[in-house]
C-alpha cells in the first residue's frame, strides 16, 4: 500500500483482518519514485497495490498545478504500468471534485466528469490514465473522507473540529449550501475489501450514502456527541477559498449496489466514528 499512514491508510491497516499488509512510510515509498516501487512489487510481489497517496489540498493544487499533474496523473499512471506488467491488481482512490456540482441528485458512475479546479483535473486525469490500460485496475470514487487520523492538510477532520469548537464554546459557521456524501474511513476501507475480494475491474464510487449539506452533517456530530450548540449556516461565498468547489458533489454508489455491497448511511458514519473513538479511549478535542 502506498499512502499506508493517511486517514484511509489507517482504517485499511485496522479493518483488513486476514491479510497481510504491507505499507512503507512516506521517506520508504514515495508514489513519484517509480524505481522504489518498482523494487517493493518485485521484493514483496504483491496480490494487489492499493495507492491512497494524492496531492489533495485543492488550494495548494490551484497554486501548483504542476505539482498536482505530476502526483495524481503522471505517478499514478505510472504505476498502473508497473502493476500491469506485474500481473498485480492495481487500486486507486479518486474524487468527487471531477465534477462540477451543476446538478441536483448524486452522481453516478455513468456521469461525465466535468472537473473546475486544478485538483478535480488531475484526479480525472489519473483516472483515464489508468482506465486506458486495459488492465485489472480498480478507480475509487469517494468524497469529504474522515477517520481517526488527521487530515495531513488540515491537521484535523471535520468531525472533530465541529465537536471540539462546540466543547470551547466557539462561534461555529458550516456551509450551508454544499451537498456532499461525507464519508467514515473505516466504511470506505471495507467497502474496497469487498471490492477487491469480489474481483472488481473498473470505476465505482463508494460513500456513505444520502446527500446532505455541511451544514446539517455538522448538526447531526453535535446531535450524536450530546452537544448543545448553536451553528450558523453561512454561504460558500462567505468561504474564501483559492480553487472552485462543486455546490453539489453527492455520490451514488450504483455500481457497489449492484455488486450487493451495501455501504451504511451518513448518519451511521458519524456513529461508527465516534463510537470508535469511545471504543479506543480517545475523546475528540
Amino acid at each position: 500500500m502506498v499512502g499506508g499512514s493517511g486517514q484511509l491508510g489507517t482504517e485499511i491497516r485496522r479493518v483488513w483482518t486476514g491479510w497481510e499488509i504491507v505499507a512503507p512510510a512516506h521517506a520508504q515509498l514515495d508514489l513519484e519514485n517509480a524505481d522504489a516501487l518498482a523494487t517493493a512489487l518485485d521484493r514483496c510481489t504483491p496480490d494487489a497495490l492499493i495507492n491512497c497517496a494524492a496531492f489533495h489540498n485543492v488550494d495548494a493544487c490551484e497554486r501548483q498545478p504542476d505539482r498536482a499533474f505530476a502526483v495524481n496523473a503522471v505517478a499514478v499512471d505510472r504505476a498502473a504500468r508497473l502493476c500491469r506488467d506485474r500481473g498485480v491488481v492495481f487500486a486507486t482512490i479518486s474524487t468527487d471534485y471531477v465534477f462540477d456540482g451543476r446538478t441536483t441528485r448524486p452522481y453516478t458512475e455513468d456521469d461525465v466528469p466535468k472537473p473546475i479546479s486544478a485538483y478535480g483535473v488531475s484526479k480525472y486525469a489519473g483516472e483515464l490514465l489508468v482506465d486506458r490500460l486495459g488492465s485489472r485496475a480498480l478507480v475509487v470514487r469517494t468524497c469529504g473522507v474522515y477517520g481517526l487520523r488527521p487530515s495531513a492538510t488540515k491537521g484535523y477532520t471535520f468531525v472533530d473540529r465541529i465537536v471540539a469548537q462546540a466543547r470551547a464554546g466557539e462561534t461555529i459557521r458550516v456551509v450551508g449550501d454544499v451537498t456532499a456524501s461525507p464519508t467514515f474511513a473505516g466504511h470506505l476501507a471495507e467497502a474496497l475489501r469487498l471490492l477487491l475480494e469480489a474481483g472488481a475491474t473498473g470505476l465505482y464510487h463508494a460513500v456513505n450514502p444520502g446527500p446532505v449539506t455541511w451544514y446539517d452533517f455538522a448538526c447531526e456530530i453535535l446531535r450524536q456527541a450530546g452537544i448543545e450548540h448553536p451553528i450558523e449556516p453561512i454561504a460558500s461565498g462567505q468561504w474564501k477559498a483559492e480553487a472552485a468547489r462543486p455546490a453539489y458533489s453527492a455520490l451514488e454508489n450504483r455500481r457497489l449496489r449492484e455488486l450487493g455491497i451495501e455501504l451504511p448511511g451518513w448518519r451511521e458514519g458519524i456513529a461508527a466514528y465516534l463510537g470508535l473513538r469511545t471504543s479506543l479511549g480517545e475523546v475528540v478535542s
